[in-house]
């Protein structure tokens, strides 16, 4: 993951050197190497996807130093904080920091076992808002991600998830198991918050060269005195990304640019709107395609 970009990328390169000098460890060789099974701890995950992240966008402007700043970034979930590395608010260093420090007390929120998250398919908002009511019996399951039209994922104690899984499924939905570590986004997830909030408060936020729109509440935000606060929120808070993409849409956004490792963003921002065109670029290769997909804006 990135190598092929650091070796070409001068940029890139500096960035990943630098996530390495703040972690005080080479997580750009867990990128360019692995193994996949240290690779994908949460602790591990979380900075090196906002390490590589911050690459491609260092990469893109070094090959494109003219790029006019867009009107707005946006991330789901862990790529929040890559947004606000690209919008000038976090530091690369203080980002990566942070990732540790939040995919460690994410995993440690909730023992082994005792969480699950699974995709619900085909309902709206509100039968799976009635579902999760039905299901928790005492327990925790909710929304996590409102992906897009007819594709929330959810969150919270195992037998809860198996349980609103159940009820999907009798409503003529579809419910799928996610591989995931923790039950992320959900109220499970409130200690991991507090571990993360003193980091936070220590945490130099800077002006912010364009507004960031915010996981938890889908509105552009430019002040950096909102940021930490929105980053705590997240943790145990619903990604509002359907919101998200709906507000691009309606400030007259036709393109844009996903930048890290896969092209999930772009499939799901298909799914919610045909308005707004998405190039994922993870490689110079992406990098190349920039200035004509942008052009025909």
């Amino acid at each position: 993951m990135g190598k092929a970009l650091a070796e070409s990328s001068p940029a890139a390169r500096g960035v990943f050197a630098r996530a390495d000098a703040a972690l005080g460890e080479p997580i750009s060789r867990l990128c360019f190497e692995g193994p996949m099974e240290e690779l994908t701890l949460t602790s591990n995950t979380q900075p090196a996807i906002v390490a590589t992240s911050c690459a491609v966008a260092a990469a893109l402007v070094e090959h494109l130093p003219e790029l006019e700043p867009p009107l707005y970034a946006a991330g789901h979930s862990l790529g929040e904080y890559s947004a606000l590395v690209a919008a000038g608010a976090l530091e690369v260093e203080e980002a990566v920091r942070l990732c540790r420090t939040r995919g460690s007390a994410m995993q440690d929120a909730v023992p082994a076992g005792q969480g699950a998250m699974a995709a619900l398919m085909g309902l709206d908002q509100d039968v799976v808002l009635a579902i999760c009511a039905e299901a928790a019996q005492g327990e925790v399951v909710s929304p996590a991600n409102y992906n897009g039209p007819g594709q929330i994922v959810i969150a919270g104690h195992s037998q809860a998830v198996a349980r609103a899984r159940e009820l999907a499924v009798a409503r003529g939905g579809k419910a799928i198991a996610l591989k995931v570590s923790a039950p992320f986004h959900c109220a499970l997830m409130r200690p991991a918050a507090e571990r993360l909030r003193p980091e936070l408060e220590r945490t130099q936020v800077r002006p912010l060269a364009f507004p960031v729109i915010a996981n938890v509440d889908a509105a552009p935000n430019a002040d950096p005195e909102r940021v930490r606060s929105l980053l705590l929120q997240q943790i145990d808070g619903t990604v509002q990304w359907m919101r998200t993409i709906e507000r691009m849409a309606a400030d007259g956004v036709t393109h844009a640019l996903e930048l890290g490792p896969g092209k999930v963003l772009a499939g799901l921002a298909k799914r919610i709107t045909k308005q707004i065109k998405v190039l994922s670029v993870s490689d110079m290769a992406g990098i190349e395609r920039v200035s004509a997909f942008l052009s025909e804006a």
